[in-house]
């Protein structure tokens, strides 16, 4: 497939979790981690949330999608503005409103009109005044240049063809002194060409990852500096079961990238 086809299926992919309301992680759709709310909620802990950050959020945004928590290491204050790369139903995005409190301001960015409809209605119904969702791919960001104090993400860079413009992305819309945050998945074994060439391992967060050192490579020709790339081998148990008895966890793992713009 080339890379509008990948992207076509990954839009049509997650559009339809959003439309379900259909509970599940970065997986295929046969993963078994498909499941009703509690199993999405098991699936946030597993990723590093807390119960307070669960019960913090409104109802229908946690979809357990994610493979890690940006939240975690992005150190959010009070007034800064937030951009959420991938930001689905909004599940960071209320999140980080929380930290940045009224005086700061959160962007989420999807392609996936969904995703979009949903994150909307969840801020119109809480009154989120200070949380926007725009309408836009991760290559190509609706955000003019210097807006964000903090940009983050959770398990969408590995699914972008074009990961390095993404990084390019990141690094034009933040301010000097930026920080990135991100939760990903990266390769730590080649694939077979069997799950290279599987859509729904592409769709689900495994065949699109990318090496520690091609992301190292990437940031650092944006133009981050302090870059650091953390792997996160407890995260195995969470992968495995995205495609049980296909041994994944044994080729890919969550990993946090944090890097800083000049």
């Amino acid at each position: 497939m080339d890379d509008a086809q990948v992207k076509e299926m990954v839009r049509a992919r997650y559009g339809g979790i959003a439309a379900a309301n259909e509970a599940s992680c970065c997986a295929p759709t046969s993963s078994s981690c498909c499941g009703p709310t509690t199993a999405s909620q098991e699936k946030a802990l597993q990723m590093g949330y807390s119960e307070a950050d669960l019960a913090a959020i409104p109802d229908g945004v946690n979809l357990g999608l994610g493979c890690g928590n940006p939240q975690a290491i992005a150190a959010m204050q009070p007034g800064e503005i937030v951009v959420d790369l991938g930001s689905g139903a909004g599940f960071d995005c209320f999140l980080a409103v929380r930290q940045v409190g009224d005086r700061g301001h959160v962007i989420g960015v999807d392609m996936t009109h969904e995703m979009l409809k949903k994150a909307r209605d969840n801020a119109a119904r809480i009154g989120a005044g200070n949380v926007e969702f725009r309408l836009g791919e991760l290559e190509h960001l609706p955000i003019a240049d210097g807006t964000a104090d903090v940009v983050i993400s959770n398990c969408v860079i590995n699914l972008v063809p074009d990961k390095e413009q993404v990084f390019c992305e990141a690094f034009r819309v933040l301010k000097s002194g930026g920080r990135l945050a991100v939760s990903d998945i990266i390769n730590t074994a080649p694939l077979s060409a069997e799950l290279q060439s599987d859509p729904a391992l592409l769709c689900g967060c495994v065949a699109g990852a990318a090496s520690a050192e091609r992301v190292e490579d990437w940031l650092a020709r944006a133009g981050f500096c302090d870059v650091r790339i953390t792997p996160k081998p407890e995260s195995r148990e969470l992968i495995k079961a995205w495609a049980p008895g296909r041994n994944i966890e044994n080729h890919v793992v969550s990993a946090i990238v944090e890097a800083r713009k000049p």
